[in-house]
């Protein structure tokens, strides 16, 4: 019986360290981007993709994200009240079940999505990194990756090809490159240092069946002392097959000061054409 994805887990529990010093008052995925949080991108990619419930996980300090997207029965009211009742569709938040989980302290992406364990059961979910925003012309980026799941049954990551000098600063892939922008993934390392072993670079989005969690649970400390969701894929792969896609999406990295400041002016660009 061939499974679907239907829900999605967005880890959003670390300290933002590259957007410091905003980063500490204000959670990077709150940044503003046209009028929106960043986080809400990314909800939005969910939701045109398929998924129809997610799990967002938070830390202490980003209760921002809960109350954002809670309603506001008095901003509601005031609206109502003003004769501004065009503007509550603005303040409503997604038609998406959203549940919250909180991660006691920073311990590494992989620590983040195995609070994820009992949210997704015994079914495949998809992962989205909100530093990772994509920009698309066609169909979201995470339905590319669901598509080539819908195909293969089997676990599925986003790639992008990146120049040498940047790859350091990634999870970076080795593939054999079979269709249609799809690799099939023999290996992958976490932010080589020298000779990586391709130009693929990770690139924030996953798909995974529930036995990643028993990978993660067996794996220790890597890469900067924390637990790496790279390890556990490095396990997997001995076991399991493992897909990569190119997306065709455009991916701006929020988490830099250029990746930030490039969306915003395209969205403005973008803008900019619609008006004319």
């Amino acid at each position: 019986m061939m499974k679907t994805v239907k829900k999605a887990i967005i880890p959003a529990a670390g300290f933002g360290t590259r957007n410091l010093p905003i980063t500490k008052v204000l959670p990077k995925e709150m940044f503003p981007i046209a009028g929106k949080p960043a986080i809400q991108y990314i909800i939005e990619e969910a939701i045109e993709s398929g998924i129809e419930e997610i799990l967002i996980v938070v830390s202490r300090n980003k209760n921002m994200i809960l109350d954002y997207f809670d309603r506001s029965l008095e901003y509601e009211a005031f609206l109502e009240k003003t004769g501004k009742q065009h503007l509550l569709n603005k303040i409503v938040g997604p038609a998406i079940s959203i549940q919250y989980v909180r991660q006691p302290f920073a311990d590494g992406l992989g620590t983040a999505i195995l609070l994820g364990k009992r949210f997704a059961s015994k079914d495949p979910f998809a992962v989205l990194l909100p530093d990772d925003i994509f920009l698309q012309s066609g169909q979201p980026a995470l339905r590319e990756l669901l598509d080539v799941y819908e195909n293969y049954q089997s676990t599925v990551i986003a790639l992008e090809k990146l120049n040498e000098k940047l790859l350091k600063n990634y999870g970076v892939v080795k593939a054999i490159d079979l269709q249609d922008n799809t690799y099939e993934i023999s290996d992958i390392v976490e932010k080589p240092r020298s000779t990586p072993p391709s130009n693929l670079a990770v690139s924030g989005r996953y798909i995974f069946e529930p036995s990643i969690f028993s990978y993660l649970e067996k794996g220790g400390k890597g890469v900067g002392g924390e637990v790496q969701l790279t390890d556990a894929i490095q396990k997997l792969l001995k076991l399991e097959k493992c897909y990569g896609v190119e997306v065709s999406a455009k991916r701006y990295d929020i988490g830099t000061d250029k990746g930030y400041l490039n969306l915003i002016q395209k969205l403005m660009s973008n803008s900019k054409k619609e008006d004319e």
